[in-house]
């Protein structure tokens, strides 16, 4: 099993309750696919380099976990589709 990184940055103005339900959504993607969650730091709203989609802020969440390489497609795939998401970067450490 390779070990993966991945940050990404929610849109600050949601609520708490959704922020939270979006972190757990991408854990249990990684858990129902045979991954392992290692950890989850949620660094808080901090503001962005650039406007995304006239943002200036966002909520940036690090999560570590471990899998196969076909898990690393289907993250993506869910992140991708998801409401709330501004930005992901997936890297094998």
């Amino acid at each position: 099993m390779n070990k993966y990184e991945m940050i990404y940055i929610l849109d600050a103005a949601l609520s708490d309750e959704a922020k939270e339900a979006l972190i757990a959504k991408f854990e249990d993607v990684v858990k129902k696919n045979g991954g392992e969650v290692e950890k989850t730091e949620k660094m808080g709203v901090k503001k962005l380099a650039y406007a995304i989609d006239y943002k200036t802020e966002g909520y940036y969440v690090l999560m570590s976990f471990s899998g196969e390489g076909s898990l690393v497609q289907e993250v993506k795939r869910v992140v991708g589709i998801s409401d709330g998401v501004l930005r992901r970067l997936i890297t094998k450490v």
